[in-house]
């Protein structure tokens, strides 16, 4: 079994979600959590924002090699609200922008992928955004992934294209499709296990996607459930992580692993980030 690092993100310590937390405390908490690395998250606002200074990114990865925490992939929710498959040209445009800023900050902080939502058929959580069509969604997305292909080879940043209830890319083939269409080793799949359990198995995408995986989201979810509220703790819900574990094994696959914990606890929520430490140990073997 490859030893992968067992990362958290950022957004599942208190602050994390809304991007108030200090980046420094964050490291300081993924150290304390006996975390190998952590997963930063990027904002229009917030602790780590768009117009970041290469001097500020400088100073978190000094800062972060000194903890021994590794920075090995970034995250953004800036997607949400607009994005390189939206049907406003401006929306593209600006996401365009957002993902050129992006890249150029992994690439600052030392990471070596970048989660990227490409477009959305309809957002569960915005239901007053108009549902768009699904062909749409992959041609502007296509056309705006390529158009930044070159700078993510340039500065060597991964794209890694997440597996989200967005409506887009349903099944481990058509994830597949969209990325084999560039012929680019700078774009492949970033996997969450949990995300998918609604419509599909992890095990059968991480084995169907190989060698295109370039990170993989630890979450646990209940199938009865069904919803946004079916998401626990891991080993809590039904991912069967030996055959996850056995298919990450298998692929070859030796990133980082980050447990993305939200939302937190409404009481004391450090407790949730120390489980979700104490069971990626038990799923890793350590």
């Amino acid at each position: 079994m490859p030893n992968l690092l067992k990362t958290i993100n950022y957004w599942s310590f208190p602050g994390g979600l809304e991007g108030s937390l200090d980046v420094f405390e964050a490291l300081r908490l993924a150290k304390e959590h006996r975390f190998d690395a952590i997963e930063l998250g990027i904002f229009t606002q917030g602790a780590l924002q768009l117009d970041v200074t290469e001097q500020r990114c400088k100073e978190i990865k000094s800062e972060a090699d000194r903890l021994g925490i590794a920075l090995p992939s970034v995250a953004s929710g800036v997607y949400w609200s607009r994005s390189l498959g939206d049907s406003d040209a401006g929306a593209r445009s600006q996401a365009k922008e957002d993902l050129e800023k992006m890249i150029q900050i992994a690439a600052w902080l030392g990471a070596k992928t970048l989660l990227v939502i490409p477009g959305s058929v309809d957002i569960f959580f915005l239901p007053d955004r108009p549902k768009q069509a699904y062909e749409e969604v992959w041609r502007y997305a296509t056309d705006g992934l390529r158009s930044v292909l070159p700078l993510a080879e340039k500065l060597q940043v991964r794209l890694g294209i997440e597996n989200v209830w967005n409506r887009f890319l349903l099944s481990p083939h058509e994830m597949a499709s969209f990325i084999d269409q560039f012929q680019s080793p700078w774009l492949g799949a970033y996997v969450d296990v949990a995300n998918l359990l609604p419509f599909g198995h992890p095990e059968d995408w991480l084995r169907t996607l190989g060698k295109r995986v370039v990170g993989i989201h630890f979450k646990d979810f209940r199938r009865a459930v069904g919803t946004a509220d079916g998401f626990v703790d891991l080993l809590e819900g039904d991912v069967n992580w030996h055959e996850v574990m056995a298919a990450i094994n298998e692929i070859g696959y030796e990133g980082p692993v980050a447990a993305e914990m939200i939302p937190g606890y409404r009481h004391h929520p450090m407790v949730r980030v120390a489980n979700a430490s104490n069971a990626m140990d038990a799923i890793l073997g350590r």
